[in-house]
């Protein structure tokens, strides 16, 4: 299963100045076996995972501590001749496990996204941009 993908944006820290916005959703399984007594055992493992495309949008601009402001056209030029490069930045995190039967609650309770939609990034999952 997975979660709706949600466009975020870090605050002023050095998250914001290293990745910006970004796409974040979390997948997980479900796993259900035979328990003693009859009663299943129940667990979820999941992940956190994060993509965006790292670029330079026209018009927009970066103030960085001590006031430099580097405006993104700027740093468009520098791609355009070979000083800049746009990427693909994606990543997950480690694998958590909750197990549903301890009867402790989850560290988080997303919204229900219904069984409607599908991925925003459909090339996520392709080898080449893992």
């Amino acid at each position: 299963m997975e979660s709706q993908a949600i466009g975020r944006t870090f605050g002023e820290d050095e998250w914001f100045h290293a990745v910006g916005s970004h796409q974040q959703n979390v997948s997980g399984m479900v796993t259900v076996s035979p328990g003693d007594g009859g009663k299943p055992q129940v667990s979820l493992d999941y992940q956190v995972n994060v993509w965006d495309r790292y670029n330079w949008d026209s018009g927009k601009s970066t103030t960085f501590p001590g006031g430099v402001t580097i405006p993104d056209d700027d740093m468009g030029r520098l791609h355009k001749v070979g000083f800049a490069q746009e990427f693909d930045m994606h990543g997950s995190s480690s694998t958590y496990t909750q197990d549903l039967n301890s009867g402790s609650a989850p560290g988080a309770t997303p919204a229900d996204p219904g069984r409607e939609g599908s991925r925003g990034d459909v090339s996520r999952g392709d080898e080449e941009n893992r």
